[in-house]
């Protein structure tokens, strides 16, 4: 199946830290890789501002070794890349002075949608949108794309809301959560609303519980100074899990609109119950056969209590979830890189077939990465003779099998959250009352854990995390899914 490529409008795209790792990475790439599926128009042009004395050229030669380690060589040798790089500047630009301000905006082209790109630490949030306003940058097609984390707690949260609206609308404010690019959280929406089969069946009468994982097998690594002041429940529940909860639990958006679905995201948040003590389980990982350092080592702390594995459980109350309840958790050096949601339905009421054939359930296992796809585990009879035997079997939709093109990988999340950035869709991105939202449900469960002194639990590298996690489910007689790769 060959995916249908909509040209953008022309645009000026302003990548504000463009020397950075994260520019390097994902956002330039990404952009290349939409030059080469003729989605970006010969009129684009991409500037990156940055502290860096670079020259245009070797801002250029910067971003084609980046494009090249990133791209392994594909579409580079045929000219391509010379193109892509023809469309990008360089300025290099102080966010907290004056410096190569008017340089920046004699660049920009007037009655063209501009893009500016704050791929830069939080602090300079404030400084960037000041000055693109005050150098008469924010014309009506202006808009800003802020990088999380969206604050450290709601005080902070809606301090930096005040101070980009300041200087911007709402509706120019593209708070970007990379997860909610991702081909199987937006086919979430297509399955449950796209579909008769299940959206009858996603409520509390036929879902026992729904579990959201997504592990990660690196540790803190050069993050760490930033990790210890955050923590997995920072870092990855606030903002991450908390998106795909609401995808999960949202009711049906009048229309697949940026406002209506996000309406619905946001009564769910609000929703939400308080998280009891005991229904919380923090872990810090040990250090593995000498080869990667402990968590306290990798953050140069002996005494730190900041958690790198979070489990717990929450309820939505709400008339479709009532009872029905969320288990989440996210931890770094675990046994397997895999984010993945299972809902996992009610046994049947009544089983004909006896206590022999054992307890079988259906589980829908939406998997985000690596091998991003769908399951549905259904129960038929084992083949061959003796008995009625039941077995519990797959069906599969792995997207890169079912849906890609002769081995051509999908766009990456980045890639489709810049170009709805261009096309001024603010669909999957977070509005300003929706992140102060989840704040304010996270902040009393850390104040609630730090009045408490509480110290995480030591988790071995490798594993699935601390076993406290594993009685978390116990106790309520169910279990996790294993964490595969």
């Amino acid at each position: 199946m060959v995916s249908r490529v909509i040209p953008v409008d022309p645009f000026d795209l302003v990548i504000f830290g463009g020397t950075g790792d994260l520019a390097r990475r994902k956002i330039l790439p990404g952009l290349f890789r939409r030059y080469c599926a003729g989605q970006m128009p010969e009129e684009a042009r991409i500037v990156g501002a940055a502290r860096s004395a670079l020259s245009s050229e070797d801002y250029r030669a910067l971003v084609a070794e980046s494009v090249r380690e990133v791209s392994g060589g594909r579409a580079c040798e045929d000219g391509t890349l010379d193109g892509f790089l023809a469309r990008l500047d360089y300025v290099r630009i102080d966010a907290r002075g004056s410096d190569g301000w008017e340089d920046l905006a004699a660049l920009m082209r007037p009655e063209m949608v501009r893009a500016f790109y704050f791929s830069v630490g939080p602090g300079l949030f404030g400084d960037l949108a000041e000055r693109i306003h005050l150098h008469g940058m924010a014309s009506e097609l202006a808009r800003i794309v802020v990088e999380k984390p969206f604050g450290h707690d709601l005080a902070s949260a809606r301090e930096l809301n005040a101070t980009l609206a300041a200087h911007f609308d709402e509706g120019q404010i593209y708070r970007i959560d990379h997860y909610l690019g991702k081909e199987t959280v937006q086919n979430l929406m297509a399955i449950r609303f796209g579909n008769m089969l299940f959206e009858p069946l996603w409520n509390s009468q036929y879902v026992d519980h729904i579990q959201i994982t997504v592990a990660e097998t690196v540790g803190v690594g050069g993050r760490g100074e930033y990790y210890d002041t955050a923590g997995a429940m920072r870092d990855m529940v606030q903002n991450h899990l908390m998106q795909l909860l609401c995808l999960i639990a949202m009711e049906p958006p009048a229309k697949f609109d940026p406002d209506a679905v996000r309406d619905e995201k946001l009564k769910v948040i609000r929703a939400l119950d308080p998280v009891e003590p005991h229904h919380i389980v923090r872990g810090q990982y040990l250090a593995q056969d000498g080869e990667h350092p402990g968590y306290r080592e990798a953050v140069n702390d002996p005494r730190s209590r900041t958690e790198s594995y979070i489990a717990l459980k929450t309820h939505v109350s709400n008339w479709r979830w009532a009872g029905t309840p969320f288990y989440l958790r996210t931890g770094k050096r675990l046994v397997a890189r895999s984010s993945v949601i299972n809902v996992m339905f009610k046994d049947a009421p009544h089983s004909i077939f006896g206590q022999e054939a054992g307890r079988h359930a259906n589980v829908l296992s939406i998997r985000l990465q690596p091998n991003e796809g769908i399951t549905l585990q259904v129960t038929i009879k084992e083949p061959g003779p003796g008995g009625m035997r039941l077995v519990d079997v797959p069906l599969d939709m792995t997207f890169a099998e079912a849906l890609g093109p002769d081995g051509e990988d999908p766009p990456d999340a980045y890639e489709r959250l810049i170009m709805d950035v261009i096309r001024g869709n603010q669909t999957l991105f977070m509005r300003g009352d929706e992140v102060e939202a989840a704040w304010a449900w996270t902040d009393p469960i850390i104040a609630g854990w730090q009045s408490r002194g509480e110290v995480p639990k030591p988790y071995d590298s490798g594993s699935t995390g601390p076993g406290d996690a594993d009685l978390l489910m116990k106790r309520d007689h169910r279990a996790w899914r294993g964490i595969k790769p």
